[in-house]
């Protein structure tokens, strides 16, 4: 039996894997969906407050609670830079990291910077009717869902993402990975263009194995059977 601990992505919460986490439990293995403050069911806790050191801390307490060991801990989007500063926490308790159409930053670096100026401008704009506070729902369009029953889904479960984790500069204290093995999964069908600067950044680089996937970038929506099969060949 293998233990998964899934983190979503901005916007989401722990319930964008409930196509998904019941095939990894099918098979006998023990799955936690944490969702992140003011997200999700827990967006009544949204504030100006809550940062990536919030949301860090949250599945820090899942692994840290649950007494969980020989984790493979996936990061969907947002949530790529969460395990990683997981795994700057808690590297004794994992065992892999899946990096799942992530943006990953270094050491000192905060998540606008994964972005193009264009998009650095358009976030903090979009933050503006908040006071800063958060940014608002997009278009279930843009993470390349293509069934009316997903935009449906995904579009009324989303709410406000934090704002703070935009451009607080991280410290993992060492390389990303922090000495685990690692894996970027890239969806390729359609290309999630924000993340086009992490890509092309990470593509070749030595310890970086990249596997393509051929569905858009909320895979665990729209190919929760092929996502389930690329986790378990790190059980």
């Amino acid at each position: 039996m293998a233990t998964f601990v899934l983190v979503h992505g901005a916007w989401h919460g722990g319930w964008c894997w409930a196509r998904m986490a019941p095939l990894l439990r099918a098979k006998g293995h023990q799955v936690f969906c944490p969702t992140l403050t003011g997200l999700g069911e827990r967006s009544h806790l949204l504030s100006r407050q809550v940062d990536m050191s919030t949301h860090i801390e949250d599945v820090v307490g899942v692994l840290e609670a649950e007494e969980l060991s020989d984790v493979v801990l996936c990061g969907h989007s947002y949530g790529g830079m969460v395990i990683t500063g997981v795994a700057a926490r808690c590297k004794d308790r994992i065992k892999q990291l899946v990096y799942l159409d992530s943006a990953v930053v270094e050491d000192g670096q905060a998540w606008s910077d994964a972005h193009t100026p264009e998009v650095k401008a358009e976030r903090r704009k979009q933050a503006e009717p908040s006071g800063g506070v958060s940014m608002p729902v997009p278009k279930a369009e843009v993470f390349g869902l293509r069934k009316a029953g997903d935009l449906e889904w995904v579009q009324r479960r989303m709410t406000p993402q934090p704002f703070a984790p935009y451009d607080q500069k991280l410290h993992w204290g060492g390389p990303v990975d922090n000495g685990l093995p690692k894996v970027y999964v890239d969806c390729t069908d359609p290309i999630y263009a924000g993340l086009n600067p992490v890509k092309d950044r990470l593509r070749g680089q030595p310890g970086w194995p990249f596997i393509e996937l051929k569905t858009g970038h909320d895979a665990m929506v729209s190919a929760p059977e092929e996502t389930a099969r690329l986790l378990l060949a790190y059980a």
